[in-house]
């Protein structure tokens, strides 16, 4: 029996989505974030921003401009979403029904700020889903980012909603709505791994993820000139918070988000190596060095190497056939 079937029968399997969410604002950073990926192949996904990106006065005309890079020939993977304006915000409306309308089957997701609850978010996606249908596409990737403290509070109730893809955790904003009470140095590393309000919440919204089947997406780092400390932050959001995602907002921080959050060489021979085993005793229990493993196990090095199939690395021949 194949993995994908033997390891998942009694649970809800995951959402596999590219470990980098490179954030582009203006038409320039646009198209070059889309030249990039064209060069790197569908190894991290972009997201066009319309609540930031937009300069006050031309909402209009920056949602038109997105919908046109959409249908463009240099979106070649299809794995670019959007982040509209808030829910609350005038431009929300006008932003779904440009974007959806002109390029509904072009969009990879769309992301929605400073939600509140799940309450709001589904209404949000009743909208959606209505601008979608009409535009012959039945629903859309949503993807949330959790800045509030009413969202943090409902972030259960929100990664349980089906349609949502990930979870992202909007660092700058949290600390803000604390009114000071936050140093600023808990938006940046070290203080942002070590202050315990900050760490809950990254935690709360790990957990839900995880416990629904989606994909956490951590935080940006304001620092892109020196790779190491981006690189660092990805090891620590992955290794200390379960986060198997992240934000860039700058082309250097691409390529050491994606190596940071993607299996080593030593994890994937030693993940063909326990699968291998494993299928031959039909999925049942097995040992190997001394260690005992079983399907609990085999569902975390098979998910390893979808991982590195998602991020372009050269598999062995020999764990082709586990994916």
């Amino acid at each position: 029996m194949h993995p994908s079937q033997a390891l998942f029968q009694d649970q809800l399997p995951p959402s596999f989505l590219p470990v980098c969410d490179h954030y582009a604002g203006s038409e320039k950073l646009m198209r070059k974030s889309m030249l990039t990926q064209s060069e790197l192949g569908p190894i991290f996904d972009i997201t066009f921003d319309c609540e930031d990106g937009a300069a006050t006065g031309n909402e209009a005309e920056h949602a038109k401009l997105v919908a046109t890079l959409l249908n463009s020939e240099e979106n070649k993977f299809q794995r670019i979403g959007v982040r509209v304006h808030d829910i609350e915000n005038r431009f929300f409306e006008q932003d779904l029904t440009t974007i959806i309308g002109a390029a509904a089957d072009k969009l990879a997701y769309l992301v929605l700020p400073k939600v509140e609850d799940a309450r709001q978010v589904s209404a949000a996606i009743a909208k959606i889903n209505q601008l979608s249908q009409g535009h012959g596409r039945p629903s859309i990737p949503i993807h949330v980012l959790i800045e509030t403290h009413s969202a943090l509070a409902d972030v259960h109730q929100i990664a349980a909603l089906p349609q949502i893809e990930c979870l992202s955790f909007g660092i700058m904003d949290f600390v803000s709505s604390h009114f000071g009470a936050i140093p600023s140095n808990a938006m940046r590393s070290p203080g942002q791994f070590t202050h315990p309000l900050i760490m809950r919440a990254k935690l709360e919204i790990a957990a839900a993820c995880h416990r629904y089947g989606k994909t956490p997406s951590h935080n940006v780092t304001t620092e892109f000139k020196d790779s190491a400390i981006v690189s660092g932050d990805a090891t620590r959001a992955i290794m200390e918070c379960a986060y198997t995602r992240m934000w860039s907002i700058h082309p250097n921080q691409i390529k050491p988000i994606i190596k940071a959050l993607s299996p080593r060489s030593a994890e994937i021979n030693e993940a063909i190596t326990i699968l291998g085993a494993a299928q031959q005793q039909q999925w049942g229990p097995i040992q190997i060095n001394g260690r005992l493993h079983d399907r609990a196990s085999y569902r975390h090095y098979w998910l390893l190497l979808k991982k590195a199939q998602m991020a372009q690395i050269t598999l062995p021949e020999n764990a082709q056939h586990f994916l």
